[in-house]
């Protein structure tokens, strides 16, 4: 089962990112200006999941991602996938664990990872 990971962005702000069953990231949230409003966030989202609209685009490098959409506003984006199965199963993965996931709190971890920071300035 994934689970739904907060920490704080380098300009003090909070995300959440969801990771997979293997520990990969499979989406990243938009900023949250307090910890509370972005715990908050992954909530609605876990108790409303059905509700989730996920919207795909291939990059100008050919890779795919996906914005996923929820209560009418952009919510998160994705990493960027090789193929469009592998976008097509991480979407599943949340549809299917994303409900059930556990929420971390990782607002003090000092360590980063790479990763991460290359989807913060991707967005």
């Amino acid at each position: 089962m994934g689970a739904f990971v907060v920490s704080k962005r380098f300009n003090g702000e909070y995300k959440f990112v969801f990771t997979s069953r293997k520990g990969k990231v499979v989406f990243t949230s938009l900023s949250y200006e307090l910890k509370f409003e972005c715990e908050e966030a992954v909530e609605r989202f876990k108790s409303k999941i059905d509700s989730a609209d996920f919207k795909k685009f291939k990059s100008s490098g050919g890779k795919y991602f996906f914005k996923l959409v929820f209560e009418g506003k952009h919510f998160a984006t994705s990493r960027k996938y090789s193929t469009s199965l592998m976008l097509q199963k991480g979407i599943a993965e949340i549809v299917k664990y994303g409900g059930q996931s556990e929420l971390l709190d990782f607002t003090d971890n000092p360590f980063f990872d790479e990763e991460e920071i290359e989807m913060e300035e991707e967005l």
